[in-house]
């Protein structure tokens, strides 16, 4: 795990994944340089509640209480907040064992080495209710498939409410911006989503309906990014024939499904992003603005792009997915993501 994949404790976040010689995820060399430099969230874990928050407040939890947030997004609170906890330095990495197969993915791991980053957030932080204990269990290791040495990178979120209100809100992400180019920027990158269904998006990113049909892009075949379009930040929806409602607060049992498949046909360099999750963010980077420090080149737009599995946007102001980030007492949050990256 040493040479290839790397992590650093603030923001538990992932600083590196090397395939083929390339680092296909955008980072800094030092932690003081991400928490001086990562306005775009590199590599980070989001939370408490990943994406946005409508009007920077939730109206009824907790037997009718509303809560307020810092508006950080135009109206809106942003991945938690002004210091959300990828912007909080986690006790880790700890090693913890090794796991010899990931669920979902068929095969044995070589390697396997899993380490826990760990993370207490208190009653009130950011304007949340309720302590949270959260943990991140990362795995790495390497299967063959058809003849390749795939590299697995798993991410497994687990989240308890463990005093100062019998309910809190959870929605937790990674928030890699990946680059399988070798160069400065995503152009060329082909890329196939899982879905076309979406939420459509109000100015400031909040869902304006349920699920209904992207229409920008044909999503569900093979699409090359080019140097500015097509431009993309958008949830999209795993399933829309299953019920918003239905979604468990632990979603690591369910299926793993493969959201979004992509490679760089001059690298030659493949990923794939799979998850529990009934819904991903979608962002080409079109923001990034990172300039050169510490030996790392200056990163702007469409440098990388993100695939953030997670709940509906914003669920916990919307009734009918309210109960997907609800996390009462006694009641554990849950998900799973997993990269797999190798060259041809």
């Amino acid at each position: 795990m040493a040479d290839e994949i790397s992590f650093v404790p603030l923001g538990a976040i992932i600083q590196s994944i090397k395939v083929g010689g390339i680092d296909i995820v955008q980072g800094f060399p030092t932690q003081e340089l991400y928490a001086e430099h990562n306005s775009p969230h590199f590599g980070a874990t989001i939370g408490r509640v990943a994406n946005r928050i409508s009007d920077a407040k939730i109206d009824s939890i907790n037997g009718g209480k509303s809560y307020s947030f810092v508006a950080n997004n135009g109206p809106n609170t942003l991945h938690g907040g002004d210091i959300g906890w990828g912007k909080r330095v986690w006790k880790g990495p700890n090693p913890v064992g090794v796991r010899k197969t990931v669920p979902g993915i068929e095969g044995e791991l070589k390697g396997g080495e899993t380490v826990e980053f760990v993370l207490t957030s208190e009653d009130g932080d950011e304007g949340f209710p309720g302590e949270v204990l959260v943990k991140v269990f990362y795995t790495a290791g390497k299967i063959t498939e058809n003849g390749k040495e795939v590299t697995v990178l798993s991410q497994e979120y687990e989240a308890e409410l463990v005093g100062g209100a019998e309910e809190t809100v959870v929605n937790l992400t990674n928030h890699s911006y990946f680059n399988l180019s070798g160069g400065p920027t995503i152009e060329g990158t082909v890329v196939e989503l899982c879905t076309d269904s979406y939420l459509p998006l109000s100015e400031w990113g909040i869902p304006t309906s349920g699920p209904t049909t992207y229409t920008k892009v044909p999503t569900t075949t093979p699409f090359t990014l080019g140097a500015q379009d097509p431009d993309f930040d958008d949830c999209f929806i795993v399933d829309p024939s299953s019920s918003p409602s239905s979604v468990p607060i632990d979603t690591r049992g369910l299926r793993l499904t493969k959201l979004v498949s992509a490679h760089h046909p001059e690298s030659k360099i493949h990923l794939e992003v799979l998850s529990t999750e009934p819904a991903f963010q979608f962002y080409t980077g079109k923001w990034i603005d990172v300039p050169a420090v510490g030996g790392a080149p200056a990163r702007g737009s469409r440098s990388g792009f993100c695939v953030e599995p997670s709940r509906f946007v914003n669920a916990i102001n919307v009734d009918d997915w309210k109960s997907q980030m609800l996390l009462k007492k006694g009641e554990k949050y849950g998900a799973r993501i997993v990269y797999k990256a190798w060259k041809e």
